[in-house]
């Protein structure tokens, strides 16, 4: 078959690398080139190999996944998805690794049953096949310097005003390092609260968090039942809840999944509209779907702003495409410019309003 996507599996463990490079063979449009079996062995094989898409282990000998993709993205970048346990230190390196350029990831069930069950290797064929689509970025991120404690402390001093705008920022594939992009950018006065919702399993969206708040000069933090919205806050929904705002209370709940996921942007959204009508503020970033439109129209309805992510910088460029062809997008933003558009927008003031914006 023509224009099959051409893989290159690499893991430590030789019975790993046999289960997923003959699970993926089933694939008539993916072809297995090669593997490796660390790091050193993997960079070499990318440039003599030239695959479309790397899976990447990320605990290896020798040289580790993460170092490995530095590597690669820098001498010729590659779309790489990692492959990760559910470990608290595994999300920490994962978090890192998509900081750095990797496209996406996949939880390895355990190292007898790498691929776990049928819909399991079916989410990883999906997800190579995506990355094989994707634009990879040669540019680094900005280096960001860790934010003074003492800043946050003077915020939180401040954070009981009501906020100006309450922020919606919603992402896929490819947002934690869009994410990297933005929160830490914003300005440590930023009128607004700002709550985001990014598509991950629990365990990564906490260490998300964290991440962006060792960079942040706001407070980043995992969202609790029972939080309230604050100004000067950066509220990250966590994974397998869905997050909604009542009456300026964080509400969290395992409802099912819609659209196929969990936390759902289209949720938060529709709640934020409801309560703060013409104070919402809607950010869609890179991502696969449709998520976020529905929600995007809602905070329209109600008086509010939708920003999205311009294609140029994209990952995947499905959610804001989906957004922009419905007609909700105010403006239309590249990745590096987003956080002054939405300090910009945060600034002007808006007329308190009783606005109700009721989903179909």
């Amino acid at each position: 078959m023509e224009n099959r996507v051409k893989v290159l599996v690499v893991d430590d463990s030789g019975f790993v690398r046999s289960v997923i490079s003959q699970e993926l063979a089933t694939d008539p449009e993916i072809e297995i080139i090669g593997a490796a079996k660390d790091g050193i062995d993997a960079i070499e094989k990318v440039k003599k190999l030239r695959p479309d898409v790397v899976t990447m282990d990320v605990i290896m000998p020798k040289m580790d996944g993460l170092t490995a993709l530095e590597h690669i993205m820098k001498e010729l970048p590659t779309p790489v998805v990692m492959v990760s346990a559910l470990t608290t230190s595994s999300a920490e390196v994962t978090i890192k690794a998509l900081e750095l350029g990797a496209v996406d990831f996949f939880l390895k069930p355990s190292v007898l049953s790498p691929l776990g069950d049928a819909n399991s290797k079916a989410g990883l064929i999906a997800k190579i096949k995506l990355a094989a689509r994707t634009t990879v970025s040669k540019e680094p991120i900005p280096h960001l310097h860790t934010a003074a404690p003492s800043t946050k402390a003077i915020q939180k001093a401040h954070s009981g005003k009501r906020p100006n705008r309450v922020v919606v920022i919603g992402s896929s594939t490819g947002g934690p390092r869009a994410l990297m992009q933005v929160i830490p950018r914003l300005p440590a006065d930023v009128d607004a609260a700002i709550l985001v919702v990014q598509h991950m399993p629990s365990l990564f969206t906490r260490s998300l968090a964290e991440r962006l708040d060792s960079l942040s000069r706001l407070s980043v933090r995992e969202a609790q039942d029972g939080d309230e919205i604050q100004r000067h806050q950066v509220l990250v929904a966590p994974g397998d809840h869905h997050m909604v705002v009542n009456d300026s209370r964080i509400q969290l709940h395992k409802g099912p999944p819609v659209l196929g996921v969990r936390p759902c942007i289209d949720i938060t959204m529709e709640s934020v509209a409801r309560n703060f009508g013409n104070r919402s503020l809607g950010v869609v970033l890179t991502g696969m779907g449709t998520d976020g439109t529905r929600g995007a129209a809602l905070i329209k309805a109600a008086g509010g702003k939708i920003i999205v992510e311009d294609e140029s910088t994209c990952v995947v460029n499905g959610m804001p495409i989906s957004v922009v062809r419905a007609g909700y997008a105010d403006y239309i933003v590249p990745i590096h410019d987003m956080a002054l558009k939405i300090a910009e927008i945060c600034e002007e003031k808006v007329l308190t309003q009783k606005t109700t914006a009721r989903g179909s």
